[in-house]
């Protein structure tokens, strides 16, 4: 690609999580639910004089992709990291829920997750993770009658009890800029120490947990530039796939085989775990 196609590029990166919404719903077709105005604020950051948002850094929205009826749920990374809490939490579940109930009525809306989130908020600790684990439940249960889309673009990525959600997901779309890992950089270097993971050593990281990479092992299915017209496509294209049980989560045994072939005691590389997915993904298809 040449100079002034790169140049003509919109970055989705650096869109808020109202624009991203607005940026992949077809023109005038999106109607927010829960936003806002409603005042849904969090009830344990101001309890610990941390400022509020709103929405709670989420937006939930209706509307369709190429005509197709779509909820999309949006984490705003710029509020606490995309950090999980319990209202924030709940309006991803509730609208998962719902488009289920829509699902088992014969009226199929699919749900695409925008996914920017250091996982639960540590503030609200066991209220979130309840909300996260409703999340789980509800995609679990609407893959089974539409595709659930999970998109990873950047900056913040995708980690905690949301990375597990992302792994349900039936399709994910990330971008280089993305990450996505059960722990962050810097919780498994203070639990494992610098030696094993280096939290300031960016090109090791994006090596390990980039976008990349989890395209090359099959944790993801897209690997897309950071632009808009881009992921927009895939996003369209996705929502249209036929609904899948997604053997990715689903064979246990295959996984299990897997993680027997890692050794523990050394140090994670990049090509290792790839030569590791590579030698084990016949037995996921099989």
């Amino acid at each position: 690609m040449n100079t002034a196609e790169l140049l003509q590029r919109e970055s989705f990166v650096e869109l808020p999580a109202r624009a991203r919404v607005e940026q992949v719903l077809d023109t005038g077709t999106m109607r927010e639910l829960v936003g806002p105005f409603e005042r849904l604020t969090s009830p344990w950051l101001a309890r610990q004089d941390i400022v509020t948002q709103a929405d709670d850094g989420v937006v939930i929205a209706r509307g369709t992709i190429d005509g197709v009826d779509v909820v999309m749920a949006a984490i705003e990374p710029a509020f606490q990291g995309g950090s999980m809490g319990e209202v924030g939490g709940a309006k991803i579940a509730g609208a998962l829920e719902l488009a289920a109930e829509d699902a088992e009525a014969g009226k199929p809306v699919v749900p695409v997750l925008l996914l920017e989130t250091g996982g639960v908020r540590l503030q609200e600790a066991n209220c979130g993770l309840a909300a996260i684990a409703e999340i789980h439940a509800a995609i679990v249960a609407l893959r089974e009658f539409v595709p659930v889309v999970g998109v990873i673009t950047g900056p913040v990525g995708c980690f905690g009890g949301m990375s597990i959600a992302a792994g349900l997901c039936s399709h994910l779309i990330v971008t280089r800029e993305a990450r996505l890992g059960l722990n962050g950089p810097q919780v498994i270097e203070q639990e494992a120490g610098v030696a094993e993971f280096d939290s300031r050593d960016r090109p090791m990281i994006w090596s390990l947990l980039g976008g990349a990479q989890r395209k090359a092992i099959g944790l993801a299915d897209d690997l897309v530039d950071d632009d808009r017209a881009e992921i927009g496509a895939r996003i369209a294209a996705a929502v249209k796939m036929s609904p899948s049980r997604l053997a990715r989560t689903a064979d246990v045994a295959a996984w299990e085989a897997m993680l027997a072939a890692i050794d523990p005691a050394d140090r994670a590389e990049a090509d290792v775990v790839r030569q590791v997915f590579a030698r084990h993904a016949g037995d996921r298809h099989d």
